[in-house]
């Protein structure tokens, strides 16, 4: 860790803006001064001041209340999506890169027909045509993810394939499962890692989009992309509605960027050689 933050000032600045993001969907509503959900008309488009920071929406509910607790919504459907298709698609790739031969051609054929959509619009027909729910949201989103860690995996497994310690454990006759479970998987976790913090940003950035449409959370939850929605009709009345619900999705989105780009950096032998040697 220290070494990671001594690296840049762009990394410490990014571990603190994940930790209070994560800070923020761990104890959003318990830090909230205002109960996100519940109506106040008698307080509604109030301007942000001292008793309601972000101003109040159209059902006169607290809107720094509602970002807050909209953090948790967009952490946890991009740990449920991530995590399904991380598994997922490692393990069809790793099988297929490991393999070769039938497996592989039919295990990639699949790949190619999820990849053949673009990722929003497969992510929106399959939302559409389960129902719009936050559930079948982060069961989109996982349809569409997958493939890309299949992908990215049968890649990796594919190279490492060739190298002299896997040559030497097929020499022992270890079996390809152990092969693949204690050798080639604990060398593609790093690409894995930087993979996953670039997409969790996407993730939730696609989960508000489907919000915006209608086909992902529903109302009255706190969702940073339903909340857009609901804010359109007053951008210009009350243009706090719709400016801090996207200042927190611009950040969240951001953060995660830059800390796919700083976990590469760190994480690659090549660059961490350049620096060196500059």
């Amino acid at each position: 860790m220290r070494r990671f933050v001594r690296q840049s000032r762009l990394n410490g600045l990014v571990l603190v803006m994940v930790a209070l993001i994560l800070l923020a969907a761990t104890l959003g509503e318990a830090l909230a001064p205002h109960p996100p959900r519940k109506q106040n008309l008698a307080n509604r488009l109030q301007p942000p001041s001292a008793a309601h920071w972000f101003g109040t929406d159209d059902y006169g509910r607290d809107i720094f209340s509602r970002v807050l607790s909209g953090a948790r919504i967009s952490i946890q459907v991009a740990v449920v999506v991530l995590g399904v298709a991380v598994s997922l698609g490692t393990l069809i790739g790793a099988v297929a890169g490991l393999l070769g031969g039938w497996a592989d051609a039919v295990l990639m054929r699949l790949t190619d027909v999820f990849l053949a959509f673009p990722a929003l619009v497969l992510a929106s027909a399959i939302g559409a045509a389960l129902g719009s729910n936050l559930t079948n949201t982060m069961l989109a989103l996982s349809m569409v993810y997958w493939p890309w860690y299949a992908r990215l995996a049968r890649g990796q497994v594919m190279a490492l394939a060739q190298r002299e310690f896997i040559l030497a454990a097929r020499a022992l006759g270890m079996h390809d499962l152990h092969i693949l479970f204690r050798h080639m998987l604990r060398n593609i976790v790093p690409i894995l890692l930087v993979q996953i913090s670039l997409d969790v940003g996407y993730v939730i950035l696609y989960t508000s989009a489907l919000s915006f449409l209608g086909l992902g959370a529903q109302r009255p939850e706190p969702e940073w992309g339903l909340m857009l929605n609901d804010s359109r009709k007053f951008v210009q009345t009350a243009p706090w509605t719709m400016f801090y619900p996207g200042l927190a999705l611009t950040l969240t989105v951001l953060t995660f960027n830059l800390l796919g780009d700083a976990l590469r950096d760190y994480l690659d032998p090549r660059l961490r050689a350049s620096r060196v040697a500059g």
